[in-house]
């Protein structure tokens, strides 16, 4: 019989707002090693994470550029956080099987 996983709440916050920053939840799913439904599921409970509301009316071109390379730094730090997550959260399960 196969053991249930169980996820914590930072951990779904983080793969909701890393769906968010990949713009697909199949691709953030893929990355963290779990079924789309559940990101999926987390995203409806979790509504408004990872929306961004600026406007970009009225900036120089330099200033659009610096804000969407602001952004895609942003995106990747956070990226980094959560994978950084999963590894601890998986590692933490790999010791326990192992203590069996």
């Amino acid at each position: 019989m196969k053991k249930r996983r169980v996820f914590d709440e930072t951990f779904k916050k983080m793969a909701v707002e890393l769906s968010h920053a990949k713009g697909s939840v199949q691709e953030a799913a893929r990355e963290l090693g779990i079924d789309s439904s559940r990101i999926t599921k987390w995203r409806q409970t979790h509504k408004g994470l990872g929306q961004l509301a600026t406007t970009t009316s009225g900036l120089s071109q330099e200033q659009q550029l610096i804000r969407r390379l602001q952004k895609e730094l942003k995106d990747a730090e956070l990226e980094r956080d959560i994978l950084k997550k999963a590894v601890s959260i998986f590692s933490r399960g790999d010791r326990k099987s192992s203590d069996l």
